[in-house]
């Protein structure tokens, strides 16, 4: 979504704060804003996927992985080594690309330098807090061995499922609007979904055995965005169990999929947008400012910007100092609790 500024009032964060960020305070652009009116909503949904974005990039995606890279469902009917390793391999080189590839560019080779990237400091390394000592090993490490492993554990399940007749299935000659708008519905129920897993997932006990691991990244880079517990992996794409009970095509199950993973390793870039290079603003707007915040104090910013949960309950942290001191009062509270 894109976040826009008003005339600020609050006090703004200066760059010792951050090396770059949007446009603050951060403004409620969500599609359920009723005060704005029902136009500019459909304007902004229409931006969120036009003309060029990351979740439409993630749609193309999805439509060549079920037409080239999946198995047929007469050959999922039946749980064999040969169909399921080479969906774990297709979503393994996947991970790889997409979260290796921004890694590449944006850290190894520096094609971008600090342009663009919310905080400048380097990732930890010789740390004890993370697998291996490094902040960079721990996220590749959970991302390929907890991450990929699930998401294909759930998308052989669903293959199987929708082959064997236990997921109700719908097909585009017989309903063709609602193919289309469920492609467009899934990314908005998602950011519901992830809402209420996320403030789940903050209450003490899973905190601290479970998403304390993803939390160790404070400054995010790609490989960190799937870098979870697989208790959390768990609950993060169980957002996909919708299709057991709304008719869906398989197309739709790996574009679920696919976004949550994909787009969660965009959105944890640490750039708001992957450029040409040091000198463009022009390029592919990847990063999510209003998550980065969610990584620097914890306890704000549970969902994303498109679905106001974070408004509603009280949780919006607008990138401003003083959002920051109510986000900090809010913390210690719910420590003594």
């Amino acid at each position: 979504m894109t976040l826009e500024s008003t005339t600020p009032r609050a006090t703004l964060p200066g760059k010792s704060t951050w090396n770059y960020h949007p446009d603050l305070p951060l403004q409620d652009r969500s599609l359920f804003n009723l005060k704005r009116g029902p136009i500019l909503g459909l304007k902004l949904l229409w931006k969120s996927w036009l003309p060029i974005s990351d979740r439409l990039l993630v749609l193309g995606v999805s439509f060549l992985t079920w037409f080239y890279l999946s198995p047929s469902l007469e050959t999922a009917r039946t749980f064999a080594f040969d169909w399921i390793a080479a969906v774990y391999l297709r979503n393994l080189a996947l991970m790889v690309l997409v979260a290796g590839g921004m890694h590449l560019y944006l850290y190894t080779f520096k094609r971008q330098g600090n342009h663009l990237r919310y905080d400048a400091r380097p990732f930890h390394k010789k740390n004890n807090l993370f697998t291996f000592n490094s902040q960079f090993l721990d996220n590749v490490f959970w991302s390929i061995a907890s991450g990929v492993t699930i998401w294909t554990t759930y998308e052989v399940a669903g293959l199987w499922a929708y082959a064997n007749g236990y997921i109700p299935m719908l097909d585009f000659t017989g309903h063709p609007v609602w193919f289309v708008l469920w492609f467009v519905v899934l990314p908005i129920y998602g950011v519901f979904h992830f809402y209420w897993i996320h403030r789940l997932l903050h209450c003490g006990p899973l905190y601290n055995k479970v998403h304390s691991l993803h939390h160790r990244n404070v400054n995010v880079g790609p490989w960190s965005g799937m870098s979870m517990h697989p208790v959390e992996h768990i609950g993060y794409l169980s957002s996909v169990l919708i299709h057991a009970m709304i008719p869906s095509h398989p197309v739709h199950f790996i574009f679920q999929l696919q976004q949550k993973v994909l787009l969660a390793i965009t959105s944890h870039a640490g750039y708001e947008t992957v450029t040409a290079g040091e000198n463009s603003d022009a390029g592919l707007k990847v990063g999510d400012f209003f998550h980065q915040l969610h990584h620097r104090y914890f306890e704000c910013n549970y969902g994303e910007p498109e679905v106001p949960c974070d408004k509603w309950f009280g949780t919006f942290h607008d990138g401003t100092e003083e959002a920051t001191a109510r986000t900090r009062v809010r913390l210690k509270e719910m420590r003594k609790k």
